[in-house]
Protein backbone atom coordinates (compact mmCIF):
# COMPACT_ATOMS: atom_id res chain seq x y z
CA UNK A 1 0.00 0.00 0.00
CA UNK A 2 1.28 3.55 -1.11
CA UNK A 3 2.07 6.32 1.65
CA UNK A 4 -0.40 8.46 0.07
CA UNK A 5 -2.91 5.82 1.03
CA UNK A 6 -2.44 5.55 4.06
CA UNK A 7 -3.58 8.06 7.40
CA UNK A 8 -1.20 7.94 10.24
CA UNK A 9 0.79 4.72 9.33
CA UNK A 10 -2.62 3.34 8.64
CA UNK A 11 -4.99 2.24 5.99
CA UNK A 12 -7.76 5.67 5.67
CA UNK A 13 -10.43 2.82 6.04
CA UNK A 14 -9.06 2.54 9.87
CA UNK A 15 -9.62 6.21 10.60
CA UNK A 16 -12.93 6.05 9.28
CA UNK A 17 -14.57 3.31 11.42
CA UNK A 18 -12.29 4.48 14.25
CA UNK A 19 -14.18 7.81 13.80
CA UNK A 20 -17.93 6.49 13.41
CA UNK A 21 -17.37 4.14 16.22
CA UNK A 22 -16.26 6.86 18.33
CA UNK A 23 -19.66 9.04 17.61
CA UNK A 24 -21.52 5.79 17.77
CA UNK A 25 -20.37 5.07 21.21
CA UNK A 26 -21.15 8.54 22.44
CA UNK A 27 -24.26 8.13 21.42
CA UNK A 28 -25.14 5.21 23.19
CA UNK A 29 -23.28 5.78 26.25
CA UNK A 30 -24.40 9.40 25.95
CA UNK A 31 -28.00 8.44 26.27
CA UNK A 32 -27.42 5.07 29.03
CA UNK A 33 -25.54 7.71 31.19
CA UNK A 34 -29.32 9.42 31.74
CA UNK A 35 -31.25 6.76 31.23
CA UNK A 36 -31.53 4.99 35.08
CA UNK A 37 -31.76 8.39 36.55
CA UNK A 38 -34.35 9.96 33.62
CA UNK A 39 -36.82 7.05 34.92
CA UNK A 40 -36.35 7.04 38.59
CA UNK A 41 -36.36 11.02 38.76
CA UNK A 42 -38.32 12.48 35.47
CA UNK A 43 -40.52 9.54 35.05
CA UNK A 44 -40.41 8.16 38.96
CA UNK A 45 -40.74 4.95 38.29
CA UNK A 46 -39.58 2.63 41.44
CA UNK A 47 -35.88 1.34 41.59
CA UNK A 48 -36.97 -1.69 40.94
CA UNK A 49 -38.86 -1.67 37.91
CA UNK A 50 -36.30 1.08 36.61
CA UNK A 51 -33.46 -1.39 37.07
CA UNK A 52 -35.45 -4.11 35.30
CA UNK A 53 -36.15 -1.77 32.32
CA UNK A 54 -32.55 -1.10 32.35
CA UNK A 55 -31.67 -4.83 32.01
CA UNK A 56 -33.79 -5.23 29.18
CA UNK A 57 -32.94 -2.71 27.19
CA UNK A 58 -29.39 -3.38 27.67
CA UNK A 59 -30.02 -7.60 27.00
CA UNK A 60 -32.29 -6.29 23.74
CA UNK A 61 -29.05 -4.08 22.24
CA UNK A 62 -27.03 -7.59 22.49
CA UNK A 63 -30.01 -9.45 21.17
CA UNK A 64 -30.76 -8.41 18.09
CA UNK A 65 -26.86 -8.18 16.50
CA UNK A 66 -27.62 -11.87 16.03
CA UNK A 67 -30.58 -11.35 13.65
CA UNK A 68 -27.79 -8.03 12.62
CA UNK A 69 -25.27 -10.07 11.68
CA UNK A 70 -27.35 -12.55 9.71
CA UNK A 71 -29.24 -10.13 7.59
CA UNK A 72 -26.02 -8.59 6.55
CA UNK A 73 -23.93 -11.74 5.74
CA UNK A 74 -26.98 -13.25 3.75
CA UNK A 75 -28.59 -10.61 1.91
CA UNK A 76 -27.79 -6.30 2.59
CA UNK A 77 -24.08 -6.72 2.82
CA UNK A 78 -21.52 -4.70 5.67
CA UNK A 79 -21.96 -1.57 4.77
CA UNK A 80 -25.67 -0.87 3.72
CA UNK A 81 -26.66 -3.00 7.66
CA UNK A 82 -23.97 0.10 9.06
CA UNK A 83 -26.22 2.78 7.32
CA UNK A 84 -29.31 1.50 8.55
CA UNK A 85 -28.67 0.64 11.73
CA UNK A 86 -27.04 4.05 12.74
CA UNK A 87 -30.33 6.25 10.67
CA UNK A 88 -32.22 3.97 13.10
CA UNK A 89 -30.67 4.75 16.25
CA UNK A 90 -30.24 8.45 15.43
CA UNK A 91 -34.00 8.22 14.65
CA UNK A 92 -34.54 6.63 18.00
CA UNK A 93 -32.37 9.35 19.90
CA UNK A 94 -34.34 11.91 18.70
CA UNK A 95 -37.17 10.41 19.85
CA UNK A 96 -36.29 10.16 23.43
CA UNK A 97 -36.43 14.22 23.15
CA UNK A 98 -40.52 12.82 24.14
CA UNK A 99 -41.68 11.74 27.17
CA UNK A 100 -44.53 9.41 25.28
CA UNK A 101 -41.89 7.43 22.87
CA UNK A 102 -39.53 7.05 25.81
CA UNK A 103 -40.32 2.82 25.20
CA UNK A 104 -40.54 3.02 21.33
CA UNK A 105 -37.08 5.18 21.28
CA UNK A 106 -35.39 1.93 23.02
CA UNK A 107 -36.65 -0.36 20.47
CA UNK A 108 -35.85 1.53 17.72
CA UNK A 109 -32.49 2.18 19.02
CA UNK A 110 -31.88 -1.77 19.67
CA UNK A 111 -33.08 -2.73 16.26
CA UNK A 112 -30.68 -0.47 14.95
CA UNK A 113 -27.76 -1.24 17.07
CA UNK A 114 -28.42 -4.76 15.75
CA UNK A 115 -27.75 -3.53 12.04
CA UNK A 116 -24.32 -1.55 13.16
CA UNK A 117 -22.82 -3.22 16.26
CA UNK A 118 -21.20 -6.66 14.22
CA UNK A 119 -20.74 -5.05 11.04
CA UNK A 120 -18.22 -2.14 11.63
CA UNK A 121 -15.69 -4.16 13.54
CA UNK A 122 -16.01 -6.93 11.16
CA UNK A 123 -14.68 -4.69 8.67
CA UNK A 124 -11.66 -3.85 9.99
CA UNK A 125 -9.46 -7.13 9.32
CA UNK A 126 -10.42 -5.97 5.45
CA UNK A 127 -8.38 -3.37 5.54
CA UNK A 128 -5.23 -5.33 5.00
CA UNK A 129 -4.02 -7.64 3.28
CA UNK A 130 -2.82 -10.91 4.26
CA UNK A 131 0.59 -10.67 6.58
CA UNK A 132 0.31 -7.19 6.96
CA UNK A 133 2.36 -6.42 10.31
CA UNK A 134 0.34 -3.61 10.91
CA UNK A 135 -2.91 -5.62 11.02
CA UNK A 136 -1.54 -6.79 14.67
CA UNK A 137 -2.61 -2.76 15.83
CA UNK A 138 -5.44 -2.37 14.36
CA UNK A 139 -8.34 -3.28 16.74
CA UNK A 140 -5.96 -1.15 18.97
CA UNK A 141 -6.91 1.80 17.21
CA UNK A 142 -10.14 1.18 16.93
CA UNK A 143 -10.74 0.41 20.75
CA UNK A 144 -9.66 3.93 21.24
CA UNK A 145 -12.30 5.15 19.32
CA UNK A 146 -14.64 3.38 21.37
CA UNK A 147 -13.73 4.92 24.63
CA UNK A 148 -13.46 7.54 23.64
CA UNK A 149 -16.56 8.47 22.84
CA UNK A 150 -17.15 6.51 25.97
CA UNK A 151 -15.33 9.24 27.77
CA UNK A 152 -16.80 11.91 26.23
CA UNK A 153 -20.27 10.82 26.23
CA UNK A 154 -21.32 11.35 30.38
CA UNK A 155 -18.98 14.57 30.20
CA UNK A 156 -21.21 16.03 27.35
CA UNK A 157 -24.71 14.27 27.61
CA UNK A 158 -24.77 13.59 31.05
CA UNK A 159 -24.03 18.26 32.14
CA UNK A 160 -26.35 18.73 29.77
CA UNK A 161 -29.22 16.07 30.91
CA UNK A 162 -28.26 16.66 34.55
CA UNK A 163 -28.23 20.77 34.28
CA UNK A 164 -30.23 21.80 31.16
CA UNK A 165 -32.72 18.79 30.80
CA UNK A 166 -32.89 15.50 30.06
CA UNK A 167 -33.98 15.91 26.37
CA UNK A 168 -31.03 18.18 25.89
CA UNK A 169 -28.58 15.07 26.97
CA UNK A 170 -30.57 12.75 24.68
CA UNK A 171 -30.76 14.74 21.45
CA UNK A 172 -27.02 15.55 21.93
CA UNK A 173 -26.67 11.68 21.64
CA UNK A 174 -28.74 11.64 18.74
CA UNK A 175 -26.51 14.58 16.64
CA UNK A 176 -23.72 12.21 17.59
CA UNK A 177 -25.02 9.35 16.13
CA UNK A 178 -26.01 11.58 13.02
CA UNK A 179 -21.61 12.74 12.63
CA UNK A 180 -21.29 8.92 12.79
CA UNK A 181 -23.38 8.28 10.44
CA UNK A 182 -22.00 11.42 7.85
CA UNK A 183 -18.15 10.36 8.18
CA UNK A 184 -19.24 7.03 7.48
CA UNK A 185 -20.79 7.80 4.06
CA UNK A 186 -18.71 10.65 3.33
CA UNK A 187 -15.58 8.06 3.79
CA UNK A 188 -16.92 5.06 2.31
CA UNK A 189 -14.44 4.69 -0.78
CA UNK A 190 -11.77 3.69 1.69
CA UNK A 191 -13.81 1.39 3.28
CA UNK A 192 -12.95 -2.63 2.02
CA UNK A 193 -14.97 -3.17 -0.58
CA UNK A 194 -18.22 -5.71 -0.36
CA UNK A 195 -17.64 -9.41 -1.06
CA UNK A 196 -19.33 -11.36 -3.28
CA UNK A 197 -21.88 -13.62 -1.51
CA UNK A 198 -21.01 -16.35 -3.96
CA UNK A 199 -17.21 -15.84 -3.13
CA UNK A 200 -18.39 -16.60 0.30
CA UNK A 201 -20.63 -19.09 0.28
CA UNK A 202 -17.79 -20.90 -1.16
CA UNK A 203 -14.97 -19.92 0.91
CA UNK A 204 -13.64 -23.38 2.91
CA UNK A 205 -13.88 -23.50 6.41
CA UNK A 206 -11.14 -23.51 8.55
CA UNK A 207 -9.42 -26.02 10.61
CA UNK A 208 -10.14 -23.90 13.36
CA UNK A 209 -13.69 -23.65 13.00
CA UNK A 210 -14.42 -27.30 13.82
CA UNK A 211 -16.53 -28.85 16.82
CA UNK A 212 -13.77 -28.20 19.45
CA UNK A 213 -13.52 -24.52 19.27
CA UNK A 214 -17.55 -24.12 19.01
CA UNK A 215 -17.90 -26.09 22.13
CA UNK A 216 -15.42 -23.99 23.94
CA UNK A 217 -16.69 -20.94 22.77
CA UNK A 218 -20.00 -22.04 24.11
CA UNK A 219 -18.96 -22.66 27.55
CA UNK A 220 -17.10 -19.95 27.71
CA UNK A 221 -20.33 -17.89 26.34
CA UNK A 222 -22.01 -19.25 29.02
CA UNK A 223 -19.38 -18.24 31.91
CA UNK A 224 -19.47 -14.38 30.28
CA UNK A 225 -23.46 -14.32 30.73
CA UNK A 226 -22.61 -14.76 34.19
CA UNK A 227 -20.17 -12.43 34.51
CA UNK A 228 -22.08 -9.73 32.40
CA UNK A 229 -24.98 -9.92 35.89
CA UNK A 230 -22.10 -8.62 37.73
CA UNK A 231 -20.74 -6.15 35.34
CA UNK A 232 -23.84 -4.23 34.53
CA UNK A 233 -24.40 -3.02 37.63
CA UNK A 234 -22.13 -0.09 37.23
CA UNK A 235 -24.94 1.65 34.78
CA UNK A 236 -27.62 0.85 36.94
CA UNK A 237 -26.91 -0.32 41.40
CA UNK A 238 -23.97 1.27 41.38
CA UNK A 239 -24.96 4.89 39.87
CA UNK A 240 -28.15 4.80 42.34
CA UNK A 241 -25.93 3.95 45.07
CA UNK A 242 -23.57 6.75 43.98
CA UNK A 243 -25.68 9.43 43.84
CA UNK A 244 -27.19 8.77 46.86
CA UNK A 245 -23.98 7.99 49.39
CA UNK A 246 -20.98 9.17 48.02
CA UNK A 247 -20.00 12.68 49.31
CA UNK A 248 -19.36 14.41 46.06
CA UNK A 249 -18.30 17.92 46.94
CA UNK A 250 -15.02 18.71 44.83
CA UNK A 251 -13.13 22.24 43.68
CA UNK A 252 -16.16 24.20 44.65
CA UNK A 253 -18.86 22.05 43.12
CA UNK A 254 -21.02 18.98 43.62
CA UNK A 255 -19.79 16.74 40.96
CA UNK A 256 -22.56 15.13 38.47
CA UNK A 257 -22.98 11.69 39.15
CA UNK A 258 -22.93 10.78 35.31
CA UNK A 259 -19.65 12.13 34.89
CA UNK A 260 -18.32 9.07 37.14
CA UNK A 261 -18.96 7.11 34.21
CA UNK A 262 -16.20 8.69 31.96
CA UNK A 263 -13.75 7.33 34.61
CA UNK A 264 -13.79 3.36 33.31
CA UNK A 265 -13.00 4.54 29.34
CA UNK A 266 -10.48 6.92 30.89
CA UNK A 267 -8.75 4.09 32.81
CA UNK A 268 -9.17 2.75 29.51
CA UNK A 269 -6.66 5.28 27.71
CA UNK A 270 -4.58 5.23 30.59
CA UNK A 271 -4.36 1.77 30.70
CA UNK A 272 -4.48 -0.13 27.54
CA UNK A 273 -0.58 0.81 26.33
CA UNK A 274 0.62 -0.64 29.40
CA UNK A 275 -0.86 -3.76 29.31
CA UNK A 276 -0.61 -4.15 25.30
CA UNK A 277 2.99 -3.47 26.19
CA UNK A 278 3.38 -5.92 29.16
CA UNK A 279 1.43 -8.75 26.88
CA UNK A 280 3.57 -8.55 23.83
CA UNK A 281 6.82 -8.51 25.83
CA UNK A 282 5.48 -11.48 27.53
CA UNK A 283 4.53 -13.26 24.16
CA UNK A 284 7.74 -11.90 22.98
CA UNK A 285 10.17 -13.98 25.47
CA UNK A 286 7.51 -17.27 24.95
CA UNK A 287 5.60 -16.31 28.53
CA UNK A 288 2.97 -15.55 26.60
CA UNK A 289 -1.12 -15.80 29.12
CA UNK A 290 -3.44 -17.67 27.72
CA UNK A 291 -6.58 -16.16 26.58
CA UNK A 292 -8.91 -18.43 28.79
CA UNK A 293 -6.50 -17.59 31.77
CA UNK A 294 -6.47 -13.99 31.16
CA UNK A 295 -10.40 -13.78 31.48
CA UNK A 296 -10.59 -15.86 34.67
CA UNK A 297 -8.24 -13.32 36.17
CA UNK A 298 -10.16 -10.36 34.89
CA UNK A 299 -13.43 -12.23 36.13
CA UNK A 300 -11.76 -12.40 39.39
CA UNK A 301 -10.35 -8.53 39.67
CA UNK A 302 -13.83 -6.78 38.79
CA UNK A 303 -15.47 -9.05 41.98
CA UNK A 304 -12.76 -7.71 43.78
CA UNK A 305 -13.55 -4.02 42.78
CA UNK A 306 -17.20 -4.33 44.28
CA UNK A 307 -15.77 -6.45 47.37
CA UNK A 308 -13.88 -3.03 47.63
CA UNK A 309 -17.31 -1.34 47.44
CA UNK A 310 -18.70 -3.29 50.16
CA UNK A 311 -15.96 -2.99 52.68
CA UNK A 312 -15.63 0.44 52.33
CA UNK A 313 -19.77 0.92 53.23
CA UNK A 314 -18.89 -1.16 56.23
CA UNK A 315 -16.17 0.41 57.27
CA UNK A 316 -17.57 4.33 56.58
CA UNK A 317 -21.12 3.18 58.53
CA UNK A 318 -18.99 1.89 61.71
CA UNK A 319 -16.67 5.32 61.36
CA UNK A 320 -19.72 7.76 61.06
CA UNK A 321 -18.12 9.02 58.06
CA UNK A 322 -19.45 9.44 54.34
CA UNK A 323 -17.35 7.80 51.53
CA UNK A 324 -15.32 10.27 49.78
CA UNK A 325 -15.76 10.18 45.49
CA UNK A 326 -11.87 9.32 45.67
CA UNK A 327 -12.89 6.15 46.50
CA UNK A 328 -15.26 5.92 43.40
CA UNK A 329 -12.06 7.00 41.32
CA UNK A 330 -10.01 3.67 42.82
CA UNK A 331 -13.16 1.66 42.35
CA UNK A 332 -13.05 2.17 38.62
CA UNK A 333 -9.27 1.90 38.29
CA UNK A 334 -9.52 -1.92 39.87
CA UNK A 335 -12.50 -2.46 37.81
CA UNK A 336 -11.49 -1.19 34.53
CA UNK A 337 -8.31 -2.80 34.71
CA UNK A 338 -9.80 -6.41 35.46
CA UNK A 339 -12.37 -5.47 32.72
CA UNK A 340 -9.13 -5.27 29.83
CA UNK A 341 -8.36 -8.88 30.79
CA UNK A 342 -11.89 -9.99 29.89
CA UNK A 343 -14.35 -8.31 27.63
CA UNK A 344 -11.42 -7.00 24.87
CA UNK A 345 -9.94 -10.44 25.06
CA UNK A 346 -13.29 -12.69 24.57
CA UNK A 347 -14.63 -10.98 21.88
CA UNK A 348 -10.95 -11.34 20.23
CA UNK A 349 -11.22 -15.00 21.01
CA UNK A 350 -14.38 -15.11 18.49
CA UNK A 351 -13.05 -13.44 16.22
CA UNK A 352 -10.20 -15.08 15.51
CA UNK A 353 -12.41 -18.54 15.09
CA UNK A 354 -14.68 -16.36 12.67
CA UNK A 355 -15.34 -18.00 9.58
CA UNK A 356 -15.18 -14.78 6.84
CA UNK A 357 -18.23 -15.75 5.53
CA UNK A 358 -19.85 -15.61 8.68
CA UNK A 359 -17.75 -13.10 9.80
CA UNK A 360 -20.61 -10.63 11.45
CA UNK A 361 -22.28 -13.09 12.44
CA UNK A 362 -19.65 -14.76 14.62
CA UNK A 363 -18.89 -11.77 16.11
CA UNK A 364 -22.62 -11.20 16.91
CA UNK A 365 -22.71 -14.61 18.65
CA UNK A 366 -20.32 -12.77 21.33
CA UNK A 367 -23.18 -10.26 21.69
CA UNK A 368 -25.35 -12.82 21.97
CA UNK A 369 -24.04 -14.09 25.26
CA UNK A 370 -24.51 -10.40 26.40
CA UNK A 371 -28.21 -10.47 26.02
CA UNK A 372 -28.94 -12.94 28.97
CA UNK A 373 -26.29 -11.70 31.27
CA UNK A 374 -27.75 -7.88 31.12
CA UNK A 375 -31.15 -9.01 30.75
CA UNK A 376 -30.79 -11.12 34.59
CA UNK A 377 -28.76 -7.87 35.45
CA UNK A 378 -31.73 -6.15 35.22
CA UNK A 379 -33.59 -8.67 37.59
CA UNK A 380 -30.60 -8.69 39.55
CA UNK A 381 -30.85 -4.91 40.60
CA UNK A 382 -33.79 -5.19 41.54
CA UNK A 383 -32.92 -6.81 44.72
CA UNK A 384 -31.14 -3.90 45.42
CA UNK A 385 -34.03 -2.21 47.58
CA UNK A 386 -34.29 -5.55 49.32
CA UNK A 387 -30.45 -5.90 50.73
CA UNK A 388 -27.97 -4.02 52.05
CA UNK A 389 -25.96 -2.16 50.03
CA UNK A 390 -23.19 -4.34 51.21
CA UNK A 391 -24.71 -7.38 51.05
CA UNK A 392 -25.34 -6.80 47.34
CA UNK A 393 -22.33 -5.61 46.32
CA UNK A 394 -20.68 -8.81 47.93
CA UNK A 395 -22.89 -10.80 45.64
CA UNK A 396 -21.78 -9.02 42.28
CA UNK A 397 -18.07 -9.96 44.09
CA UNK A 398 -19.70 -14.25 44.26
CA UNK A 399 -20.97 -13.71 40.67
CA UNK A 400 -17.96 -12.45 39.75
CA UNK A 401 -15.90 -14.91 41.09
CA UNK A 402 -17.47 -17.90 40.08
CA UNK A 403 -17.44 -16.80 36.75
CA UNK A 404 -13.95 -16.05 36.53
CA UNK A 405 -13.35 -20.44 38.05
CA UNK A 406 -15.62 -21.08 35.32
CA UNK A 407 -13.28 -20.08 32.72
CA UNK A 408 -10.47 -20.79 34.31
CA UNK A 409 -11.65 -24.65 34.68
CA UNK A 410 -12.67 -24.03 30.97
CA UNK A 411 -8.97 -22.84 30.47
CA UNK A 412 -7.45 -26.34 32.00
CA UNK A 413 -9.61 -28.31 29.82
CA UNK A 414 -8.59 -26.75 26.78
CA UNK A 415 -4.85 -25.90 27.74
CA UNK A 416 -3.51 -26.50 24.14
CA UNK A 417 -5.71 -24.23 22.27
CA UNK A 418 -5.87 -21.40 24.76
CA UNK A 419 -2.19 -21.42 24.72
CA UNK A 420 -2.17 -20.99 21.30
CA UNK A 421 -4.90 -18.46 20.52
CA UNK A 422 -3.07 -16.26 23.47
CA UNK A 423 -0.71 -15.08 20.77
CA UNK A 424 -3.11 -14.10 18.10
CA UNK A 425 -6.21 -12.53 19.77
CA UNK A 426 -6.17 -9.22 19.76
CA UNK A 427 -7.99 -6.33 22.22
CA UNK A 428 -10.82 -5.39 20.21
CA UNK A 429 -14.14 -3.73 21.03
CA UNK A 430 -15.56 -4.79 23.95
CA UNK A 431 -19.29 -3.21 23.76
CA UNK A 432 -19.21 -5.30 24.34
Amino acid sequence: MRDNDTWFGQPKGLTILFLTEMWEKFSFFGMRALQIYYMTKELHYTQAFSSIVFGAYAAGVYLTPIFGGLIADRWLGRKRAVIAGGALMAVGHFMMAFEALFFPAMVVIAIGNGLFLPNLPSQVPLLYPKGDPRAGAAFNVYYVGVNLGGLLAPLICGTLGEVYGWHYGFGAAGIGMCLGLAIYILGGKHLPAEVSRAVERHEPVAAGDGGGSVRMLVAVALAVMLFRVAYEQTGNTFAVWADAAVERQAFGMTIPVTWFQSLNPMFVFLLSPILVRVWTSRAARGRATPALERMSMGAIGVGAAYALLAALIVVSGAGGYAISWLWLVAFFGIFTLAELYILPVGLGLFASLAPKRFAATTIAAWFFCSFTGNLLSGFAGALWERVTPQGFFMLMAGICTIAGLVLYAIHRAHRSGAVALSATTPPVDQRA
